[in-house]
């Protein structure tokens, strides 16, 4: 039986560790040593499995594909939890992440030519892929046969599934205009204001679709001016920091970031992927779990948010964020 004495513990390495305390909570601030005085200004955040605390200075709020593709009406995107996130970023996330100095990182798919070369198939297919019926009515795939072929008809990632009627809707629920693979011409869109643009080729750089849902792309313009300017990064996977080191990692390492605050679409996919590489790499791990969203089943948001609490970290909410952000420029 316990004696109720608050007892203490340093999990970790002298280059990496966390303290404990049965009275606190885990501490993640990463001080020079275990001994070494606690951090002047921590910021506190309840999350649903204990008290957490962290360093504001060694700290980002990752920002998780939240770009036109995924979210925008013009894509025939209907309001869902991904908008929720959004609506959960911009009341409280964001806002509090600039008052407490905490770097914004927007991470969003931003392939290059070379990337959609080399991309591995089974990438690939996550997206759709086209294919093309021939003399035989067997399908076959291949960029250079499609250069000659544009009237292929696009192939979801379960198999072979015809389009049926002019929307050309997949089996899976998924537009097969658009789903036709990474790097596809995804065509010409009308956006809300009844304007056409050009959508660009999917989830390249520097096109209409993949740049950010236009309340975030305010927000995002608005922190290039904040004192800690947030940042953009490209990533060319599901996860952010997959391999031995992609450009976000290279930023983090620079800038001495240890804790991650992790947002977005889809909870299940690119966040959780970019999340549990974090983990495995000694980042520290926290899902807001408010702002992030997936179409996926309900089980799925589950069974990420279960072991992000439990094994990959802690798991809380924006508004969670906003309290102790809140409290801990009352205290200074």
């Amino acid at each position: 039986m316990s004696d109720g004495a608050n007892r203490h513990a340093v999990i970790g390495v002298t280059e990496n560790f966390w303290q404990h305390s049965t009275q606190n909570g885990f501490d993640l601030t990463h001080p020079s040593s275990p001994s070494a005085s606690r951090v002047a200004h921590s910021l506190n955040i309840t999350a649903t499995t204990t008290p957490i605390a962290v360093d504001p200075a060694k700290t980002a709020l990752v920002i998780i594909d939240m770009q036109n593709f995924f979210l925008s009406e013009s894509f025939g995107r209907t309001r869902g939890a991904g908008h929720a996130a959004c609506d959960a970023l911009l009341t409280h996330a964001i806002p509090a992440a600039r008052k407490a100095g905490v770097q914004i990182i927007w991470l969003n798919w931003g392939l290059t030519e070379n990337d959609v070369s080399t991309m591995p198939p089974a990438v690939k297919r996550a997206f759709g892929f086209e294919a093309h019926a021939d003399s035989n009515d067997s399908l076959i795939a291949g960029e250079e046969y499609f250069k000659e072929h544009p009237s292929g008809i696009g192939v979801d990632k379960f198999g072979d599934k015809r389009h049926k009627g002019g929307h050309k809707m997949l089996e899976n629920g998924k537009d097969g205009r658009i789903y036709k693979g990474l790097g596809s011409q995804c065509g010409n869109v009308t956006l809300p204001s009844g304007k056409t643009v050009d959508a660009g080729c999917l989830l390249m750089r520097d096109t209409w679709n993949a740049s950010l849902y236009p309340p975030l792309d305010e927000a995002y313009q608005q922190g290039l001016k904040s004192k800690r300017p947030d940042v953009w990064i490209h990533k060319n996977r599901m996860s952010g920091m997959w391999g031995a080191a992609t450009d976000c990692q290279k930023y983090l390492d620079r800038e001495g970031i240890r804790t991650l605050l992790f947002t977005g679409v889809n909870t299940d996919q690119c966040v959780s992927g970019t999340l549990t590489d974090s983990f495995s790499k000694g980042y520290d791990c926290i899902l807001l779990s408010d702002g992030c969203g997936t179409t996926s089943p309900q089980y799925a948001t589950e069974c990420i948010e279960y072991n992000a609490a439990r094994t990959w970290g802690f798991v809380a909410s924006c508004e969670n964020f906003a309290a102790g952000v809140h409290e801990m420029l009352n205290e200074s």
